[in-house]
């Protein structure tokens, strides 16, 4: 079992998706680390020996911000925005979406369960 990133990467598939399973590496990542290391896209994971695990974890370390150190930087950036009071802060604050969706609709992601608002009553005919 290989374990990068303080994350334990599925044996039996390719490496280039393989790597997928860190936060922060994506496809593109994952292929230029795989490359870099000399390592063949399609060799799975459980192929790898001990000199490329390491080969790959030297690069990792090396050159990306992964898992822990990225989510952190993450919600240090949302915390800066929320705390300069920017338009993209006051909609993190409010939790409504922040890239120009429309909420009258849908945005149920972002702002959670319905909450239900009885309707006005009609006043009795005389």
């Amino acid at each position: 079992m290989a374990r990068i990133a303080g994350i334990d990467l599925p044996k039996n598939k390719r490496g280039e998706i393989g790597l997928t399973y860190i936060f922060g590496i994506g496809r593109s990542t994952a292929r230029y680390i795989l490359d870099k290391s000399n390592i063949d896209l399609n060799k799975k994971v459980s192929e790898w020996n001990d000199d490329e695990q390491a080969a790959i974890r030297n690069i990792i370390n090396g050159e990306f911000k992964v898992e822990g150190q990225l989510r952190s930087e993450v919600q240090m950036n949302i915390k800066r925005l929320m705390d300069i009071a920017c338009y993209r802060g006051l909609r993190h604050r409010k939790g409504l979406p922040l890239r120009g969706q429309r909420t009258r609709t849908n945005s149920r992601t972002r702002k959670g369960k319905r909450k239900t608002v009885a309707g006005k009553k009609k006043a009795p005919k005389k």
